[in-house]
């Protein structure tokens, strides 16, 4: 899971995602209206999972797990637990099958005082809860609501852990040849390294490597060609937005 940048919705899908939300508001709408309404909104549905694509690191992937197609559209806050919360656009993020029917569902943990236990990750940076460990591809919790992330949305699948373990080895690769075309020159060809780099399943990993190289003991984790390669990426990126690189690639 990686931070994302919401956008700002167009105007006119602002304006039927209001219209909506104030039927829901007036009519006093339960959860199984507001589900109606949401099924029967098919063009509004459209638009916002077109939005939303827009906002995914790489080519349509689930903002949560980061490695499947994001097939449907989540709401951060289900609709069992506010109805009327069902067409606000800054509830919805794009999710896998597995992660939002398997996994999360109706889920929404929070803690005595109220505050929900899932990260959000268009209002926070998951890896102030959440860290993730290279070699073996796990997550691992910082904070409560960093452990209950992992455990809704099933972050420790083993699919899931195996799969970023060898996007790391691929990383390391493929930073090493990112380096290379550099000092070869090769502009173009390293900022395709670069873009392919960027995109999920490569994202949660590069991001965490990107993390890691700037903190104490970083020359312990990463050899020292893959160090200087991220500390080169890391100045390059800062020229720029980073969360438009990793979602504009």
């Amino acid at each position: 899971m990686i931070p994302l940048k919401r956008p700002k919705a167009p105007a006119n899908l602002e304006k039927r995602l209001a219209v909506k939300s104030k039927s829901l508001t007036e009519n006093y709408a339960d959860a199984k209206k507001a589900r109606d309404a949401w099924k029967g909104a098919r063009a509004v549905r459209r638009d916002l999972k077109e939005l939303l694509a827009s906002m995914a690191a790489g080519f349509v992937r689930c903002m949560y797990c980061g490695d499947s197609l994001g097939t449907d559209i989540d709401h951060f806050k289900p609709i069992a637990r506010d109805p009327l919360s069902a067409f606000i656009w800054e509830n919805h993020f794009l999710a896998c099958s597995h992660c939002n029917s398997n996994q999360k569902r109706d889920q929404y943990p929070c803690n005595h005082s109220g505050e929900c236990l899932l990260v959000n990750p268009s209002r926070e940076d998951p890896y102030d809860h959440i860290r993730l460990n290279l070699p073996t591809g796990k997550y691992q919790g910082r904070t409560e609501k960093g452990m209950e992330t992992i455990r809704v949305f099933g972050l420790s699948r083993p699919d899931l852990e195996l799969g970023r373990a060898h996007a790391y080895v691929r990383c390391e690769s493929m930073l090493r040849d990112w380096s290379t075309r550099i000092e070869n020159g090769r502009e173009d060809a390293a900022n395709t390294v670069l873009r392919s780099l960027m995109v999920q399943p490569f994202a949660d990993v590069l991001y965490a490597m990107i993390k890691k190289s700037d903190a104490p003991g970083a020359a312990n984790v990463f050899e020292a060609d893959v160090l200087a390669a991220l500390k080169s990426m890391r100045n390059k990126l800062e020229t720029q937005d980073v969360m438009d690189s990793f979602q504009n690639p």
